[in-house]
């Protein structure tokens, strides 16, 4: 029987509210300081909710150096290209003439496809017909732009990074909502692992704080409307929580084959160990109750991993801060680890980020990997009242100074998808191989 091909995680690239690369969106992380505040990236003056984490200061990022990719690329899309270049130049190696077929690409994409300019200038042009009035609509400029519309496919883009890094091999763009970026990097360790693929450039995107996207999370009650206190807004497993931050950026990786990685003296943060996945059919907004979902996806996660309960130290809970998704979540669990359910050290890093929506998944298995290297689980901030239906063991505050041989990351989605990945200290995956495991 042939061996499971390991998976190495060798580069790492952040765009997220907490700052413009790795190094400042992990200090912001650790020092648990919230980075909502009131939107400006449009008039949310009538929005019942007016605040969100946005990225600030994009603009002082190295300017992306192909001006035709430009043209096809939304806001989110730029997040993700400097994300991916992050990640590209961390790890140390990029595809060549001679191996581009053997890497692939898979990201998880936003919600968003139109930018809400382009859906009210067509609504400019029909509103004086009284009705949608085809021959008015495609004289507006926008209709006729096919940069605007090669911008909406969802599978841009995955299209703009094969371009720009001249991949060749299998390519994929996941959305499943908020599960988008764990499930898009867990497609990419199933691709290495079955010979697909050696290496993989895997993360997710997504930008949804427009008029449209918080307009639909308004009305869902979903957002929390603490308009005046917005660095306080997220705060997971509280209490008087009431609602996410809504987020944006992106979060990319670069895995490859482990013997590769070793072989060409990679810095090697973790190994991604293992990928769990599980369809809730109670809602479409939350999970049951019991952490059904969440359960499922958890146990398959630690098996995919040859892992058990006991190895877990470290969990990054999806921890949106609503009433439901946490209460469900510690839930899950209590069912899953039993006796040792206070054992594991557990966070919400979407208490400093927001929600990040489809790059949540993606940015987070990015600070496991940096919470393993550096021996330290990251904070939940803002928590003053823990919900007596959240009875976790909360990372609060500061940062835990713990070795962390194995932390699980959980992204419960929205339609009811659940992923969570499990990642392993690459000290303790040396140990297994040198024992022929």
């Amino acid at each position: 029987m042939t061996a499971k091909r390991r998976v190495a995680i060798t580069g790492i690239g952040l765009v997220t509210p907490a700052g413009l690369d790795v190094a400042s969106t992990w200090a912001r992380i650790k020092a648990a300081k919230g980075c909502a505040g009131p939107i400006t990236i449009f008039d949310a003056s009538g929005f019942s909710t007016r605040i969100a984490a946005e990225v600030k200061g994009f603009d002082d990022l190295p300017p992306i150096d192909d001006r035709k990719l430009l043209k096809y690329a939304s806001r989110a899309h730029r997040f993700a290209i400097a994300a991916a270049d992050q990640a590209i130049a961390d790890a140390g190696v990029r595809p060549t003439q001679q191996d581009a077929s053997r890497w692939g690409c898979v990201v998880g994409a936003g919600m968003m496809t139109v930018a809400h300019e382009e859906i009210a200038a067509i609504q400019k042009a029909a509103a004086p017909q009284g009705e949608l009035e085809p021959s008015a609509i495609l004289t507006e400029p926008v209709a006729n732009d096919v940069m605007a519309f090669s911008r909406s496919l969802s599978t841009a883009g995955v299209s703009l990074l094969l371009r720009r890094f001249g991949i060749r091999g299998y390519a994929s763009t996941v959305h499943t909502a908020c599960a988008s970026g764990g499930q898009a990097i867990g497609t990419a360790l199933r691709l290495i692992r079955r010979g697909v693929a050696d290496r993989v450039l895997t993360g997710g995107f997504d930008s949804m704080i427009s008029p449209v996207g918080l307009a639909g999370f308004c009305l869902l009650s979903a957002v929390s409307p603490d308009n005046d206190s917005p660095e306080r807004a997220s705060r997971p497993f509280d209490l008087t929580r009431n609602g996410f931050v809504l987020g944006e950026g992106a979060g990319f990786l670069v895995l490859e084959e482990w013997n590769s990685a070793v072989q060409r003296g990679a810095t090697i943060y973790a190994e991604l160990a293992g990928d769990g996945n599980s369809l809730s059919s109670y809602r479409i907004t939350d999970s049951h109750p019991s952490g059904d979902g969440p359960i499922q996806a958890m146990r398959r996660a630690i098996v995919d991993a040859g892992a058990t309960e006991a190895d877990i130290a470290y969990l990054n809970a999806h921890g949106t801060s609503t009433p439901m998704n946490d209460r469900s979540e510690c839930a899950a669990v209590h069912a899953v680890f039993g006796a040792r359910a206070m054992e594991v050290g557990v966070s919400s890093t979407k208490s400093v980020t927001g929600h990040l929506i489809a790059a949540a998944g993606a940015v987070e298995a990015g600070l496991c990997a940096l919470a393993i290297r550096d021996g330290l689980m990251p904070p939940s901030a803002n928590l003053r009242e823990l919900d007596p239906d959240c009875d976790v063991n909360i990372v609060r505050d500061v940062p835990r100074p713990a070795h962390i041989g194995m932390a699980l990351s959980n992204s419960l989605g929205f339609g009811g998808s659940n992923s969570c990945l499990a990642f392993r200290h690459p000290e303790e995956t040396a140990a297994l191989i040198a024992a022929g495991r």
